[in-house]
């Protein structure tokens, strides 16, 4: 990127109007968010508020949002990532329900938040490449040598049928590796493929099971673009070995970082653009891209648990750049949701 993006596209402190919900009014964030109660210093990284390019993005309102999911369901399908916007969505809906009103639980792949009132229930699916894999278990899913189905989400799509607005997401299990195993056609036939020419391949599967089975008059489908990763701070500032460890300000100006894979953003167009059915895609990758400081660092978990002491003493080896402390980032991808749905419905 060599354009300088316009002045008034950027992140504006605002600690007034932001967070819009607190850490400890909200009893959904799991540990590998809660940066605060992880022992993070500073709460900077909560009072961001992004300001689009000649428009402002409406302020995100609970109320108005379950009137909206009166009735429906929405579900969030992805890795990790993706669990971090639905709690983000959860609490950011919470603040205004009964206390006695909404149910969590988990039914592996799925965790399910239920709202009486409304009769409507906000709902995550772990599935990490869309397509099947080996790394489909909700828990145990640590797999290093990853296997991937091209051709199938035949076990997946039981649970999405149905659902009135699917929001996907699937990257970041996708660049451990510049290669990965996966099946094509026959099951036994496992091959490595390059992992842009996989993404290509999951993505049609996917493709073809959304113009065979959403009914456009009904459901609504989007797209969440990539999360970037900050793994390394030479990018941003010339440091040497570093990543976001200690960062606390947003960047300013044009950035784009390695984190971020342009042949699959790409890819990702494409295949979309060829759709019959209209999959919007919710771009967060280039607001997110600005946020070296919102990552949960030495202050999430490490396979299940909190870093020990020794572990945080060394930051370059342990501080996580992929996923992000709640209140933070992904609110922000939440309030994009919410501004297209708003849309929608003043124009229905």
């Amino acid at each position: 990127m060599t354009t300088q993006p316009p002045q008034n596209r950027k992140w504006v402190w605002d600690n007034v109007t932001y967070p819009l919900y607190k850490e400890e009014t909200c009893p959904y964030l799991v540990k590998q968010v809660t940066c605060q109660r992880n022992g993070r210093p500073d709460s900077f990284y909560q009072n961001w508020r992004w300001q689009p390019h000649g428009c402002n993005l409406p302020r995100f309102n609970a109320l108005k949002m379950l009137e909206m999911l009166r009735d429906k369901r929405i579900m969030f399908i992805g890795d990790s990532i993706q669990r971090g916007m639905f709690e983000s969505m959860v609490c950011l809906v919470q603040s205004v329900i009964a206390d006695g009103d909404h149910t969590i639980k988990r039914v592996p792949p799925r965790k399910i938040f239920r709202i009486e009132e409304f009769n409507t229930s906000i709902e995550y699916y772990w599935a990490p490449f869309m397509v099947e894999s080996i790394s489909d278990h909700a828990t145990n899913h640590t797999v290093m040598k990853r296997l991937v189905k091209l051709d199938s989400v035949e076990k997946h799509r039981k649970l999405w049928e149905g659902v009135d607005i699917l929001v996907f997401e699937s990257y970041v299990w996708w660049m451990h590796k510049p290669f990965i195993n996966a099946t094509y056609g026959s099951p036994e036939n496992i091959r490595e493929y390059n992992v842009t020419t996989a993404y290509k391949l999951a993505l049609e599967t996917w493709g073809s099971w959304i113009e065979s089975s959403i009914n456009p008059q009904k459901q609504k489908v989007f797209f969440a673009t990539m999360s970037p990763t900050h793994l390394w701070n030479w990018e941003w500032k010339g440091g040497i070995g570093g990543n976001c460890f200690n960062e606390t300000q947003p960047m300013e100006g044009p950035y784009w970082g390695t984190g971020s894979n342009l042949e699959i953003m790409s890819i990702l167009k494409d295949v979309i653009e060829k759709l019959k059915v209209n999959v919007r895609l919710l771009n967060i990758t280039q607001l997110s891209e600005y946020r070296k400081d919102g990552h949960t660092s030495i202050f999430g978990e490490r396979r299940g648990k909190l870093l020990t002491n020794e572990e945080r003493s060394e930051p370059k080896t342990y501080a996580d750049c992929i996923h992000w402390c709640l209140p933070g980032v992904p609110d922000t991808w939440n309030q994009l949701l919410y501004a297209i749905l708003l849309q929608d419905y003043r124009n229905h």
